[in-house]
């Protein structure tokens, strides 16, 4: 038995330990926010916040979770996580959306972290997640609302 934090909510999972996260976020607690993309943890998809830190669930097993406090797209409420999302809205950034997920975890990490980024920032920050439709820029340009609306 595995018991953590997700979503600030205790979980308390029958699973074995070496189970990726993502198939526990998904599967067995019905988050399906979280996307399964690559299973190598090279595209981003899966980001979930661990301990406040961007990770790919695809790659951490169950056991590394134990009493750790993990939040996917479902649970962001953060005054960062409300700006990212409404500036992802305001300059359209979705166009298949199947990464959007991912990129917003990574995106609201990085504000929380760094709420007035440079571009090389955003580029660091953003380097591991991958958009298939190329939506780089407004991608980019969402941060930049969203640290705006941070900062005023």
């Amino acid at each position: 038995m595995v018991t953590f934090k997700l979503n600030g909510e205790t979980r308390e999972v029958d699973a074995d330990p070496n189970t990726p996260l993502l198939w526990i976020i998904r599967d067995d607690l019905g988050l399906t926010g979280t996307k399964y993309g690559c299973g190598i943890a090279q595209c981003g998809a899966c980001t979930v916040h661990f301990e406040g830190a961007p990770v790919r669930s695809c790659s951490l097993p169950l056991a590394a979770a134990a009493g750790k406090n993990i939040t996917t797209i479902e649970g962001l409420q953060s005054k960062a996580a409300q700006a990212v999302q409404k500036a992802w809205i305001s300059m359209d950034v979705v166009q298949c959306g199947y990464c959007q997920s991912g990129q917003i975890m990574s995106a609201v990490a990085l504000l929380e972290q760094n709420a007035r980024p440079s571009d090389a920032d955003i580029d660091g920050a953003m380097a591991g997640n991958i958009c298939r439709c190329a939506t780089y820029q407004r991608i980019r340009a969402a941060i930049h609302a969203a640290s705006a609306e941070l900062t005023a």
